[in-house]
């Protein structure tokens, strides 16, 4: 591994320091296996690119871990991973992309598409981190399009976590789900756009068995011209619960679109949406600047704990 790769790594959090159980399966379709468990078994498609990862069930405090690092211009990475939890199962995933353009024809891009689909067995826990990360030389784009495809069996639960700070110069962000009974989802997402960069987050879930409940937060800042579109849909389709939230700071001349939908297919839906969009108060940086920081420095305070 070279050095732009190592810090590719680094700045995908957690990916570098993989611990037992984990799995490093790396872009160029090689598959390298660490402290390899009885309960994790991965298969790799016949049919097309990607792997299948089993997790038996009952499994407790395990964890699989899948960075895929771009360090070349003009490569275009196209993955299909699909992740069975098994019944009563208690885990971790962690994955996340680093994308390194250092050259080639001006406009030339590096890009990755990652369509992941969970199957989460019946009173099983997941947790699902994903961090993206991109750098270059200005003179060929880093895009990102990750698909996450969620089924929760009854009385499942997974959180997601998504976090793409800076870097990336479009994307397309498409999570969608569907709840059986007793499920629940939370989704929390962290976006910062800059320079021209655009950043798209679709949303749509579908609440089907009775009891089922899903909340889904974005927090995003946008900055310089860069523009941010959140579109959340939750469909309640039973008596259920469905909240989506989206906070947004927007600096210089940047541009934030929420669109919310919600549909209730049943009496009993509860669903909510909240949506705040604006600049950093002034108090907040005066208050700060009182304190020995300059203008820039306080900006840099408030947007970093906003987005923590």
């Amino acid at each position: 591994m070279d050095a732009i790769e190592k810090k590719l790594l680094h700045e995908v959090a957690e990916l570098d320091s993989l611990p037992v159980g984990a799995y490093n399966i790396r872009a160029n379709g090689k598959l390298e296996s660490r402290n390899t468990t009885a309960h994790i078994n991965i298969v790799t498609k016949e049919d097309k690119p990607g792997i299948d990862i089993f997790i038996a069930p009952g499994t407790k405090n395990e964890s699989v871990h899948i960075p895929v690092i771009l360090s070349q211009a003009g490569l275009k990475d196209l993955v299909y991973n699909d992740f069975h939890i098994g019944e009563d199962c208690d885990v971790t995933i962690i994955a996340g992309c680093g994308i390194h353009n250092c050259g080639g024809a001006a406009g030339n891009e590096a890009r990755h598409d990652g369509i992941h689909t969970f199957y989460v067995g019946r009173n099983a826990k997941l947790r699902y981190v994903e961090k993206h990360y991109g750098e270059g030389d200005g003179r060929g784009k880093q895009v990102m399009n990750p698909t996450t495809i969620v089924h929760l069996a009854e009385g499942a639960h997974m959180e997601m976590e998504t976090t793409q700070i800076a870097g990336i110069d479009d994307t397309l962000r498409k999570t969608s789900g569907d709840l059986a009974e007793g499920a629940s989802l939370v989704i929390h997402e962290k976006i910062m756009t800059t320079g021209d960069q655009k950043a798209t987050t679709d949303f749509m879930v579908d609440l089907n068995g009775e009891g089922c409940s899903a909340n889904v937060v974005s927090r995003s800042v946008a900055k310089d011209v860069s523009r941010q579109e959140f579109i959340s849909r939750i469909n309640g389709n039973c008596a259920c619960a469905g909240h989506t939230e989206c906070d947004a700071i927007i600096m210089d001349h940047a541009c934030v679109l929420a669109s919310p939908q919600l549909t209730a297919n049943s009496v009993d839906a509860s669903l909510i949406h909240e949506a705040a969009i604006g600049k950093i108060a002034g108090e907040q940086l005066i208050k700060l600047m009182t304190l020995g920081l300059t203008e820039k420095e306080a900006e840099d305070q408030i947007v970093n704990g906003f987005l923590a």
